[in-house]
């Protein structure tokens, strides 16, 4: 007899190469599992229906901001962003929210609240934006009109339009 024939299952190449390929199909699930368990996706809304009959309320509020002719520019300035509008309110608000989104994990969306220093000029403290394109929307207290933008990454100016 041949000495190839007398070698054991387990010293040949074929055996293993194909209790491999299934071996990394449950690795590879069992990652995706632990992922998907430890990662919250934040895509679906909870209250959808409530959500879209706000969407009115919303674009009227970008149609108040359109009728004023407020527009604005945020600047990241290190740890801190200044805003300065433009247009005609009735009267400019002691203080503006201003909301950076991420655009798939609400988990890592901010509220910054930037107070008046002049005419038009806001200040506050920074928000800390990871890479990719976030999406900014500033308000007045009251919520009566809106405007949005998006900031690019690696840049540090954006500019902020109603809502239309």
């Amino acid at each position: 007899m041949d000495e190839k024939e007398l070698r054991p299952w387990y010293r040949e190449f074929w055996p293993w190469f194909l209790m491999a390929l299934p071996a990394a199909a449950v690795i590879g699930g069992i990652i995706t599992l632990r992922i998907a368990a430890n990662t919250d996706d934040g895509l679906v809304e909870d209250d959808y229906y409530k959500r879209g009959l706000a969407i009115n309320r919303v674009l009227a509020r970008g149609e108040a901001a359109a009728a004023f002719g407020l527009q604005g520019e945020i600047r990241i300035e290190g740890d801190r962003v200044r805003l300065e509008l433009a247009g005609q309110p009735t009267e400019w608000p002691e203080q503006v929210v201003l909301r950076v989104l991420h655009p798939t994990r609400a988990g890592h969306d901010q509220t910054l609240l930037l107070s008046r220093e002049g005419t038009a000029t806001y200040q506050g403290g920074g928000a800390v934006m990871g890479n990719g394109k976030w999406k900014l929307v500033l308000e007045d207290a009251a919520r009566t009109w809106r405007l949005s933008g998006e900031i690019e990454p690696g840049t540090t100016r954006a500019r902020l339009l109603p809502l239309q």
